[in-house]
């Protein structure tokens, strides 16, 4: 290190050095307390938030409107427990068939056919455009267009006959228009987790000679499920809450069972409290189940960030010059 003066270096006086000490000193202060408030005032908004939710959940509990000792009376009351079954029986399987009927959309919109892509695209287009109420309104009311459903040949003699009230009842009305609208957004969550794994998977399946279902089902499907599961974990919880939509078709679900109730009581908040602490229970276990499968799927995805102590920004006060007007510079 070598240094070059601009001019003769005149003597500091202990003033002018004192006084550069103090300046740099407070730009020191200045620094670490613009990074204090920062840790305060998240406490401070943690401390608002919990308040409030203190303050929310003190005044609910304490209204006598809500009417709890009502709520505790019917909350396992068997009607009630009998439409919460309903209610997880039509999530269960029209989920399962919405997810088979999707995977059969994704894969045709996948294809290598026009026909497969717009058939596809044109079931997609249709029950994603349509109010899933009106979906569920109109199998419901499948016989005011169709009196009777026939199995025979084409332009030829019936084989058989049925009446369509006797084949569409609540409940199968119910599973229709479920499945039927679910598979049209399960389709474009499977499409999408498909695109997301690398072509070059794809090309490798191709040259070890394998066929395109097996590729699907060994290679393919297992990679995509990290894209695939947490999208339809959403749609789950959404199918759960959809369901209370067949009670406008007089299918007996949990929110059907309670209607049925304050029909006769005209306890009407009382009553919908039940259903709502019933949702509420049996999304909140889907959320942590949700999070446990993404967990099990994104095994080997992350790699560990060793944990550091967060340290607050360390600024030296500058020192001051030996000399005013001096100034230094690297050399050999």
């Amino acid at each position: 290190m070598s240094r070059e003066t601009s001019r003769p270096a005149p003597a500091i006086k202990d003033g002018d050095t004192q006084a550069y000490s103090v300046k740099a000193l407070e730009q020191h202060r200045n620094v670490e307390f613009a990074h204090a408030p920062a840790g305060l005032g998240r406490w401070l908004a943690w401390g608002v938030v919990i308040a409030l939710a203190a303050y929310f959940l003190w005044v609910v509990a304490t209204n006598k409107n809500f009417e709890w000792q009502v709520v505790a009376q019917w909350f396992t009351e068997a009607s009630v427990i009998k439409g919460l079954g309903v209610t997880l029986g039509l999530t269960v399987v029209s989920m399962l068939l919405g997810v088979i009927i999707g995977l059969l959309l994704a894969v045709a919109r996948l294809s290598g056919s026009r026909l497969l892509r717009g058939l596809a695209g044109l079931y997609i287009w249709f029950f994603r455009g349509t109010p899933l109420l009106v979906q569920l309104i109109f199998w419901y009311n499948m016989s005011t267009l169709f009196p009777y459903v026939s199995l025979g040949i084409p332009f030829g003699p019936e084989l058989a006959r049925w009446n369509t009230n006797d084949l569409i009842t609540p409940l199968t009305a119910a599973i229709a228009g479920l499945a039927l609208n679910e598979a049209a957004y399960m389709a474009e969550i499977i499409r999408g987790g498909l695109m997301s794994v690398d072509n070059g998977q794809v090309e490798t399946t191709q040259a070890f000679g394998m066929s395109r279902a097996r590729a699907l089902r060994r290679i393919i499907i297992p990679q995509a499920m990290r894209s695939i599961i947490p999208p339809t974990g959403n749609q789950l919880i959404s199918m759960i809450k959809a369901t209370s939509l067949v009670s406008v078709i007089a299918m007996g679900d949990l929110l059907y069972s309670v209607q049925s109730v304050y029909n006769r009581t005209f306890e009407v908040i009382p009553m919908l409290m039940v259903a709502v602490i019933w949702y509420l229970l049996i999304t909140s276990l889907l959320n942590l189940a949700q999070s446990a499968i993404e967990r099990y799927y994104a095994r080997g995805t992350r790699r560990a960030v060793p944990a550091t102590k967060r340290r607050s920004p360390r600024v030296d006060a500058p020192a001051a010059p030996a000399h005013p007007g001096t100034s230094y510079k690297e050399g050999a």
